[in-house]
């Protein structure tokens, strides 16, 4: 069995004259967990949607659980489940209903249903809730639900597209912990994710823009290669601060944390050069230090800087 679990050449896809995908590049490993991070538009459900099988490329090729996505997608579809941002619940069945019409359109033999249906409902914690209607679930007991659903089958490769949009923090730490657990069985996992925070928890992270793959590295080496320093400063000002430095250094260079100003500078003249931006504009710095790059961080930048191009 091949370690590559998803490959894509030249994948790409088109909207009339406008390409959503072009020219994607990629390969995920079997048993890693790989975040796809974007802003809205870069590309990232066209993309699930074509290794999925559900959406036809315009160009180039792929591959998912060694099967070709042009030609391959009855096996395919066998050895995957795919949880969109919109997942397939029916509100007028119970969460053990749910389960049992999913374990029945994926054939799953009977023998196997109660174990399997038992320990999905114990992982997400919807044993207490398995006779409640899914309609009367809050958000995230329903993304949990999706999710056994999406498993019942048990697949070797998981896509998931923005599962955690709109859930509360709790349902979100929930929903991960699972992630976790089917990664140690080594499911293959495909997400894609709003939250940064997130991204930080996967073997690798590709960064997408304008439908491109800008950046594809671990968590880890993305923070690391990010060149320059970057500035964290605090001032009684912080919303006029942004503004200033962004006139003057442009909009990637700077971004709000909370209370605090992050500012790239790629090297010591330009941090001398924000400096002056705010003592010219009036606004008292209390303290600044050099700090460690967030993987938000990296994101600004790098779109801020593919956006420039």
């Amino acid at each position: 069995m091949s370690e590559i679990a998803i490959e894509a050449s030249g994948l790409g896809r088109a909207f009339g004259d406008l390409w959503a995908v072009r020219g994607l590049e990629l390969q995920v490993r079997r048993g890693e967990i790989f975040g796809l991070v974007g802003p809205d538009g870069a590309g990232k459900t066209t993309t699930m949607r074509m290794l999925t099988g559900i959406l036809a490329a315009s160009e180039g090729t792929a591959t998912v659980a060694g099967f070709p996505i042009q030609g391959g997608d009855e096996e395919i579809k066998a050895r995957i489940s795919y949880m969109s941002q919109r997942f397939g619940l029916y509100g007028d069945l119970t969460v053990e209903e749910n389960l049992h019409f999913y374990a029945d359109l994926y054939e799953v033999p009977r023998r196997e249903r109660v174990a399997l249906e038992e320990r999905l409902l114990g992982f997400s914690n919807l044993t207490p809730f398995r006779k409640r209607l899914a309609r009367n679930l809050s958000g995230g007991m329903k993304q949990k639900l999706g999710l056994a659903c999406a498993l019942i089958h048990k697949p070797e490769i998981l896509f998931l597209d923005e599962p955690t949009n709109g859930v509360d923090p709790v349902s979100r730490r929930d929903f991960w912990r699972i992630l976790y657990a089917m990664l140690k069985e080594g499911v293959t996992i495909f997400v894609s994710t709003a939250y940064l925070d997130e991204a930080e928890r996967c073997s690798r992270v590709g960064l997408m823009h304008r439908g491109r793959l800008i950046q594809c590295d671990t968590p880890q080496n993305l923070k690391q290669g990010m060149a320059g320093q970057l500035l964290e400063l605090e001032t009684a000002q912080p919303r006029a601060a942004r503004e200033a430095l962004a006139a003057a250094l442009g909009w990637n260079r700077v971004s709000l944390f909370g209370g605090m100003l992050h500012v790239y500078a790629a090297d010591a003249a330009e941090a001398e050069a924000a400096r002056r931006v705010l003592d010219e504009a009036g606004i008292a710095v209390h303290a600044e230090k050099i700090i460690a790059p967030s993987l938000e961080d990296v994101f600004i930048r790098e779109v801020g800087e593919d956006a420039a191009t």
